[in-house]
């Protein structure tokens, strides 16, 4: 996946932004100013890390070579995907929906409303 098609794919999200608040080589996706992606989007070939549940996380990591823990980030909570042929496209488009999601419901109530009605 390019990153032209996986940056349409994240704004795709209600409510979803694109920042750059750690440089310009890291796009960062938040929903409610919560990042629920990064982009390493200078590398080649591309990285994302996402948000993902502990137990999951761990699946991911013991069964695909390109999923490590979250660089630079809690490491029981987030992995970093190396987006080589190693990933389907369909298993990170699955992990891009389960990081926003989780991100969504750790929001207030006030916010998930604004998101839907946005």
């Amino acid at each position: 996946m390019d990153y032209d098609i996986l940056a349409k794919s994240l704004l795709a999200h209600k409510g979803s932004r694109k920042e750059f608040p750690f440089g310009p080589e890291a796009a960062v996706f938040k929903v409610a100013g919560k990042m629920f992606a990064l982009v390493a989007w200078t590398d080649e070939p591309l990285r994302i890390t996402l948000k993902s549940d502990p137990v999951e996380a761990d699946f991911l990591r013991t069964h695909y070579a390109g999923i490590v823990p979250g660089y630079y980030m809690n490491k029981k909570h987030w992995n970093t995907i190396t987006l080589d042929s190693s990933i389907p496209d369909d298993l990170l488009i699955d992990l891009i929906e389960t990081s926003y999601s989780l991100v969504v419901r750790g929001l207030t109530k006030a916010e998930r409303l604004k998101i839907s009605e946005g």
